[in-house]
């Protein structure tokens, strides 16, 4: 197919295209002649790829060519492929997970947040590293918690790390459906952001559910849903 063809069917624009081909992010098009190009599937794919990251996983031409460099890598593992992609959409905290701490500046909640996390991390096996981006992700909310007087609420981080253990292993068995890289990694972007996204909703209805078992009287089930009717 020739490039307009490609943009048509992928929804980027010619000029978005050839950009992508000069940062090394798509592969040029074979040469059918001086001034024509052909394109194929991988084009497609990648390209679909491409706008994932960045348009689902907020992630910059820079980001994106990390992880384009890790899906062509073949000597790289799925589950590092995985992880390099992953570990790009958590958010950032004020920079390096032990920032300021060379000077003795660390917060004295975060440090200790840090330990849980760490002891979090060892206590259930989990194969990942304590000074993680999303490891410190977890130890700036749990201080963020302490400092607003709810750090009781580590005594539900268990629980919390038994709902996410079911999730995650939802997540990869969906991921492992897909066969290419690309699909594989697109999987991991849009199931991260949107992921999060359908999680949340999910545990709203719940607490919804579980407020009015617990603290409802009788005849206030079912006052949501009738909102906004007659």
């Amino acid at each position: 197919m020739r490039i307009g063809e490609l943009s048509r069917r992928t929804g980027v624009s010619v000029p978005t295209i050839k950009f992508y081909v000069r940062e090394g992010l798509l592969p040029a098009g074979r040469l059918t002649s001086p001034n024509q190009a052909a394109y194929d599937e991988t084009h497609v794919r990648r390209l679909r790829l491409i706008r994932a990251l960045m348009d689902v996983g907020g992630l910059s031409v820079a980001a994106v060519g990390e992880v384009i460099a890790a899906v062509d890598d073949p000597e790289r593992p799925v589950h590092a492929l995985l992880g390099e992609a992953a570990e790009r959409m958590v958010p950032r905290y004020g920079g390096e997970p032990a920032a300021g701490e060379e000077d003795g500046e660390a917060d004295g909640g975060l440090v200790e947040a840090r330990e849980q996390v760490g002891a979090l991390i060892r206590e259930r096996e989990w194969h990942c590293f304590p000074g993680s981006l999303a490891a410190e992700a977890l130890a700036v909310a749990l201080a963020a918690l302490g400092s607003v007087g709810h750090e009781r609420f580590a005594e539900v981080l268990d629980e919390y790390a038994d709902a996410a253990e079911r999730v995650a292993r939802a997540d990869l068995e969906y991921v492992a459906r897909h066969v290419a890289r690309e699909e594989l990694v697109e999987s991991v972007a849009v199931g991260t952001v949107l992921g999060d996204a359908l999680f949340s909703a999910l545990r709203r209805l719940a607490q919804i559910d579980a407020s009015a078992r617990l603290f409802g009287g009788k005849g206030e089930e079912g006052v949501e849903g009738s909102e906004g009717e007659g």
